[in-house]
């Protein structure tokens, strides 16, 4: 390549690094706890006329402006939703419109899936493809939910050892359990958000009048996970019998720990089973033909020229 070339692809490549470079120095510096105290105590000081503006700043101080909206459709317990809104809480979707779109993709897609068959075919083959069709349609947004939730239990379980130990600090620091928890939430959000969103939600609930035990009944309800329910049970006794909070964390945070190194070692594990399906019908067809192809190609010429 001669040097007229290489000269615009040096500026070209410089150019894309530091517009990547500068939009993630952006949102990350957006994300920042300390930008995100100052908006908080910024719009605290923006709003403080008036006796109940004030009584409603210092009841979600340090809490993001936009769990205000969230905690006052919070139901009091996980108990008072439906199935569906359980559901949809264990996937990190609140609101009671996330709802009434899923009833509807559950109404509207089965229609539009078997439209497509009964239109262009023909016979009673279409009537069999556009049943089948309509109940994947409306099987569709469950297994998509579904899997919404699994994943977010993965993260949320893959969080949770590092949400502890910055709990422990915290508490041995002097904090009490709900100003770690509310700290722990904050460093959390840029790397474990759905674990901090959680944490954030147990706070907003003591500050809203519950108990903290419910608090953390609430939090094992929504999200579903074995650690997070072994995590409330520790933290209930641990409430109720006066005991060192900071030695059960430690003690709960290398259990967790271990059980995410296992997980890690079960799937690397499986990855040998797993290579065998892409091994036999990608990888060894193409070796065939390149290993037995000249061969065969031979042995026909070999027979053609013979007879």
């Amino acid at each position: 390549m001669t040097l007229d070339l290489w000269i615009p692809l040096f500026v070209l490549f410089t150019s894309v690094a530091v517009a990547i470079g500068f939009a993630t120095s952006e949102v990350l510096a957006r994300r920042s706890p300390e930008r995100r105290r100052l908006r908080e105590v910024t719009s605290a000081g923006a709003s403080t006329l008036g006796v109940d503006v004030l009584r409603q700043n210092t009841l979600t101080e340090q809490i993001d402006p936009r769990l205000a909206s969230i905690a006052r459709h919070i139901p009091k317990s996980p108990k008072d939703m439906t199935r569906l809104r359980r559901r949809l809480a264990s996937a990190g979707v609140q609101g009671f419109g996330a709802a009434v779109v899923y009833s509807v993709a559950e109404l509207a897609l089965p229609l539009l899936f078997s439209i497509g068959p009964l239109l262009y075919m023909t016979g009673a083959a279409r009537w069999i493809v556009g049943l089948m069709a309509a109940l994947v349609g409306y099987m569709l947004p469950g297994l998509v939910l579904s899997r919404w939730i699994n994943q977010r239990k993965r993260r949320i379980e893959n969080g949770l050892p590092d949400a502890l130990d910055l709990m422990i600090v915290c508490v041995e620091a002097g904090c009490g359990l709900d100003q770690g928890i509310l700290k722990t939430s904050a460093e959390l959000e840029v790397s474990h958000p759905d674990l901090a969103s959680e944490l954030k939600l147990i706070t907003t609930e003591v500050r809203a009048g519950k108990t903290r035990i419910d608090a953390f009944k609430n939090f094992a309800s929504r999200t579903r996970v074995d650690d997070v329910r072994a995590l409330v049970a520790m933290l209930v006794q641990t409430d109720r019998f006066g005991t060192s909070v900071a030695q059960a964390l430690r003690t709960h945070a290398e259990t967790s720990r271990n059980k995410r190194r296992q997980r890690a070692e079960e799937k690397a594990a499986k990855v040998g089973v797993k290579l065998v399906f892409p091994l036999v019908f990608f990888l060894f067809p193409a070796f065939y033909v390149v290993t037995l192809g000249p061969a065969v190609i031979l042995f026909l010429r070999s027979v053609l020229f013979t007879q």
